[in-house]
């Protein structure tokens, strides 16, 4: 999957040591097969006494194996966010993304009338725009001509810059923790192979580097080696990791990891969960699941439904944004792989359709190529802008 995920297991490492999971899942698998109700099971864990907790807590919390690279010493943002865009511009530019390369080489030269704003949308279209955002972008094109307000090839990219920025604009909505929330809750869900658990370790790395307490829950039970992944994850960012046996339910894990994470004054708990297809109805309900377990023990929770989605899906992740918003409720968004076949317009689809919080967007494996979304400095990567082109409009 990813590069670092593939290097040889570190040696003479000390085991990090999961919660004592497997009893949890057999009581839980004990009292399914006595009839007892979840919400049977909630009052009986929260009449638990705190010490028990605390304890428990400690038990789970998993040792630190190995001191840090001096590239996971780096803070999550160094660069900036400025730093960063300029990074997604080269990647979007190196390949067959979009419109930098797309819209650029067909204007120069050409007449900017009825004929060009037609092969533009087309254009859009092709870019996974999509029909709504590329009509609502259009129809201000159509008339900033029809006024002769645009005339040249530059004037056409200062006015499309406008027009997606203003409808990126509303869903450029950072993720703000509330730390009055004792944890913060994020459920964090998606398809196979959109990134979430890599997203969760970036998060991660991102709130502690801004002085958060952070824990992570191993929901994801079905998966070979997932929870192995997260652990790793937390090692590198010196955050403790609530895991049971592979197989076990994950409600009971999200269960388990919220108790931890209320006994120890966690700031911000990450619940990553098993990949599916939105199209599984019985793994959607699993989640469902896992969501009215969370709220058994914090009635606000989970404070945050985060969809993480493969940009380079297209159309699919317009799909994929409904059916979990529908399931779920969906709160917010992460959108990665924009480094990879990604066509960018997907994002102006997804806003112009679902108006879902992006809070964040990726580029890559590393923690840096990780950044709240900014929809200005965002278009101007796409169309290879800057203040001066923008200003021609």
């Amino acid at each position: 999957m990813f590069d670092f995920f593939k290097r040889k297991k570190r040696e003479a490492a000390e085991p990090v040591e999961p919660p004592p999971g497997e009893d949890a899942a057999r009581e839980h698998e004990a009292a399914a097969d006595a009839g007892i109700t979840d919400d049977e099971l909630a009052r009986e864990a929260l009449a638990a006494a705190p010490d028990d907790a605390a304890a428990a807590a400690d038990a789970r919390a998993p040792a630190i194996r190995s001191e840090p690279t001096a590239q996971d010493a780096q803070p999550a943002g160094r660069g900036g966010i400025g730093g960063f865009f300029k990074r997604l511009r080269a990647k979007l530019n190196s390949g067959d993304s979009f419109l930098t390369k797309d819209i650029t080489e067909f204007l120069p030269g050409k007449k900017i009338d009825a004929e060009l704003l037609d092969e533009l949308e087309m254009r859009l279209l092709t870019a996974d725009v999509g029909v709504e955002a590329t009509e609502e972008i259009l129809e201000d094109l159509r008339k900033r001509v029809a006024r002769k307000e645009v005339n040249d090839r530059d004037a056409l990219l200062a006015a499309l810059n406008r027009g997606m920025t203003s409808i990126l604009a509303p869903v450029a909505r950072p993720l703000e923790v509330d730390r009055a929330q004792k944890p913060y809750v994020v459920l964090v869900v998606g398809v196979n192979g959109s990134g979430k658990t890599t997203s969760i370790g970036k998060l991660a790395r991102r709130y502690v580097d801004e002085g958060l307490k952070v824990m992570l829950a191993a929901g994801d039970t079905f998966r070979a080696a997932a929870v192995e992944q997260l652990q790793t994850w937390g090692e590198r960012n010196r955050v403790p990791v609530i895991a049971q046996a592979p197989g076990a339910d994950p409600a009971a894990v999200a269960f388990d990891a919220l108790q931890a994470a209320k006994a120890r004054g966690v700031d911000l708990l990450l619940v990553d969960t098993a990949g599916r297809l939105q199209n599984q109805g019985h793994l959607m309900e699993e989640l469902r699941k896992v969501k009215r377990v969370l709220a058994k023990v914090d009635a606000t929770a989970p404070h945050e439904v985060l969809l993480v989605l493969d940009a380079s899906q297209g159309q699919n992740a317009l799909n994929q944004a409904q059916v979990f918003d529908a399931a779920l409720g969906v709160t917010g968004l992460v959108l990665t792989k924009l480094d990879g076949t990604a066509k960018g317009g997907i994002v102006l689809a997804i806003a112009k359709k679902h108006g879902i919080p992006l809070r964040f967007i990726g580029i890559g494996e590393d923690a840096t190529d990780f950044e709240r979304f900014d929809a200005q400095q965002f278009v101007d990567a796409l169309l290879g802008a800057g203040p001066a082109e923008r200003d021609a409009a």
